[in-house]
């Protein structure tokens, strides 16, 4: 039963003593307004639990304090809504005010207050462990590709326990106190480079505008690209889409960094086949998802604890076989969902001959299977001529594993918009 059926039957002041349990924002669906299409995203992992943990790994104090966010919406409009989320939280997530407002650069804003955004009509909201929630509309006018502030003043007792490891964009902590409705930055001088409990932007957008998810590890994190400069694929390609004059295509980023294809880690997140469902499946409006993992899979023998963690790789070794089948659930839960897979072949990682093996295995599958409802060859796009097993040195972030700028760039070449967009609207 939804939160407003319950206020139907039972009246506001029942409606005020349930609020904190809405527990999904799938509640929300037979009421929502006609066409929410998601137009950013960010995908949470949850943070180590450790007595000790390294630098890397170590949150900011948030308690008491306004946690402004930036983010880039991929479509415009004039009427919003913001997705949070507590998926990993052993206690509720508290947000006492939730603001959004035009950046201005920084952690400044345009306009001093900007859009208060509410929750069932009351600012303040709580939200149960596990649950995730929507925000009522806001109406604000939304513009493609220009930055926004999520500003959240937390709970006394907020603690982070997930995230968003790898922003590659610059987020800010206030001093003590509600700044949710400051338009200086003054009062935020803590940074962070995580994404926290927001999760999702959407826009109620003309009936036919979708979204394209792009799921996988990091190189769809975009790591080791600018910082603070939307260079990743998944950016690329929303530029190249709004360039093409397709018709309105969201593009929506959903990678993890170190993100494997069958196993969880405590370090990289739900494995892909197990989180597809919540980070793809569930987002309003997508309807194609560009799959990009597999190749931790194959090198969990190159990677060292991170950080000093014990990240819980696996002993045994992942065939091609294993991943293939991986890749066939995920491709049967997006079909029953109505959902189009693109297969995106495993880019060179200077692997040593038995695991390039099972990387030449899966990207020849993925070519030749026809089990996708379409191909990007981002390994074609990326690889050097000479040693294919290699980056091209231009493409090379320095690594020999993940893309430069120049790199990235060229894989959101390598996407046919034209068949991206074909298949999203059948």
């Amino acid at each position: 039963m939804t939160i407003r059926t319950l206020a139907a039957a039972c009246g506001a002041a029942l409606l005020a003593q349930i609020a904190p349990f809405a527990v999904s924002s799938s509640a929300f669906a037979a009421e929502a307004p006609e066409h929410w299409v998601a137009v950013w995203a960010t995908a949470l992992q949850p943070i180590p639990k450790r007595a000790e943990l390294p630098p890397l790994y170590r949150a900011p104090d948030v308690a008491g304090r306004t946690v402004r966010q930036i983010v880039y919406p991929t479509l415009s409009g004039k009427t919003a809504r913001i997705h949070l989320s507590n998926a990993y939280g052993k206690t509720p997530l508290v947000i006492d005010e939730l603001r959004i407002a035009r950046s201005a650069g920084g952690a400044s804003v345009v306009e001093r207050g900007g859009s208060r955004v509410t929750f069932a009509g009351k600012g303040a909201v709580s939200i149960p462990p596990g649950g995730e929630l929507d925000s009522d509309p806001i109406v604000l006018d939304v513009v493609e590709g220009a930055p926004y502030a999520i500003s959240a003043f937390m709970g006394p007792e907020q603690r982070i326990v997930a995230w968003h490891r790898v922003s590659n964009q610059v987020n800010y902590v206030s001093e003590p106190g509600n700044h949710t409705a400051d338009a200086s930055a003054a009062a935020f001088r803590g940074r962070f480079t995580q994404y926290v409990w927001v999760t999702g932007l959407s826009l109620d957008a003309a009936a036919s505008s979708v979204a394209v998810a792009a799921i996988g590890d990091s190189i769809t994190d975009g790591m080791r690209s600018s910082l603070n400069q939307n260079r990743r694929w998944p950016d690329a390609l929303a530029r190249r889409m709004a360039a093409s004059g397709a018709p309105s295509t969201a593009i929506v980023n959903l990678g993890i960094s170190g993100n494997r294809l069958l196993s969880d880690s405590p370090c990289y997140g739900d494995a892909l086949a197990s989180r597809f469902e919540r980070d793809v499946l569930q987002r309003p409006g997508v309807k194609a998802a560009v799959l990009l993992i597999g190749i931790n899979d194959i090198n969990f023998a190159a990677m060292p604890p991170h950080g000093g963690l014990d990240c819980d790789f696996p002993h045994t070794s992942v065939t091609a076989a294993d991943l293939i089948a991986g890749y066939q659930r995920v491709i049967a839960a997006a079909r029953r969902n109505g959902v189009k897979v693109f297969g995106a072949t495993l880019t060179p990682a200077s692997l040593p001959p038995e695991r390039e093996n099972i990387r030449l295995a899966v990207n020849q599958w993925i070519r030749t299977s026809r089990a996708f409802d379409g191909v990007v060859d981002f390994d074609a796009a990326l690889r050097d001529r000479a040693q294919p097993e290699r980056l091209q040195r231009v493409f090379d972030s320095g690594d020999h594993i993940h893309p430069s700028d120049a790199g990235y760039a060229a894989m959101a070449d390598a996407v046919s918009v034209e068949a991206l967009v074909s298949a999203a609207r059948k």
